[in-house]
């Protein structure tokens, strides 16, 4: 195998902040249930790490990772095997970032959400400072609520220099032009999360190069897409592994539509897939469109 891209979600699903969009806002785990999620996280990079074959990793817990010593370990872990070319995790950064500094930089990545409401502007911005000033690879994003915008323009502002910004267009809204042209003046590649993008029939990387792990090892081609292939931990989903094309009417998230191969998005974030950043070129093509791209997306 050439390469392997996995999505892990563990049974982790509590979380310490509250947004109104999410169903699991301050849900608490029992500590079984953390012991458990702590056991499934060490099964896998027990796995990982014994894999003889280019593998990439992107965590993306129903609720906050980082603020468990088992997934900062678990990064740190990977990202100090050879054969692991990157291992990144969805994260709302409430969690000091120094622990970092152990990690190999090169592999490392953050996908880091603002949740205004949630958190003081100040300390999200200082964290993103901090990891700028430590060198980590990472993207900042928001939900395009209507009353996040103004403090969506005041982060692109304030945040690190080069610092790439998307804007995740929210659960069931629909935007007017007026509208998608405000949030593309912030993230140039709005207008891709703007609609979802009809899939069924279309060739996707996932099920070939791409899955989605859940703590048990059961496999599927990814997080939307009930249908299992196998298990990682008997091996028996590598049979499983080729083309095939999406069976669902429409892919609506960005980790399942970067993947969706005629909207060549892997051209666009090139290694940058996992943690969402594009091509420096590509979000300068994308901001020369601009406005009229909005409105036409």
């Amino acid at each position: 195998m050439d390469h392997l891209t996995i999505l892990y979600r563990g049974p982790l699903a509590s979380c310490d902040y509250d947004c109104p969009y999410c169903p699991f806002a301050k849900r608490r785990d029992t500590p079984t249930q953390l012991r458990a999620d702590r056991a499934a996280l060490q099964r896998f990079t027990d796995w990982v790490a014994a894999c003889e074959h280019p593998i990439s990793v992107l965590f993306t817990p129903w609720g906050e990772g980082l603020v468990r010593s088992w997934y900062r370990q678990a990064l740190t872990t990977l990202s100090h095997l050879p054969h692991v070319e990157r291992v990144a995790i969805q994260t709302n950064l409430s969690h000091r970032v120094s622990w970092t500094a152990d990690a190999d930089l090169t592999r490392l990545a953050l996908w880091a959400t603002y949740h205004p409401g949630q958190v003081p502007y100040e300390r999200f911005l200082g964290k993103c400072r901090d990891l700028a000033t430590r060198g980590v690879r990472f993207s900042v994003g928001i939900v395009g609520q209507p009353d996040h915008l103004d403090a969506a323009r005041r982060l692109r502002a304030d945040l690190p220099a080069g610092t790439y910004l998307w804007v995740n267009a929210a659960e069931g809204r629909v935007y007017d032009d007026a509208e998608a042209a405000a949030w593309t003046e912030i993230d140039p590649l709005f207008p891709l999360s703007r609609r979802p993008h009809a899939s069924r029939g279309l060739p996707c990387k996932t099920g070939e190069t791409v899955v989605s792990v859940d703590g048990d090892g059961t496999v599927r081609r990814c997080h939307f897409v009930p249908s299992i292939l196998g298990n990682l931990y008997d091996g028996t989903f590598r049979d499983a592994l080729t083309p095939r094309p999406c069976p669902l009417n429409t892919c609506d998230c960005h980790i399942g539509y970067v993947h969706l191969e005629p909207l060549a998005l892997y051209n666009t974030f090139t290694n940058g897939v996992l943690e969402r950043i594009p091509t420096f070129s590509a979000l300068t093509a994308a901001r020369a469109i601009g406005v009229g791209g909005a409105a036409g997306a």
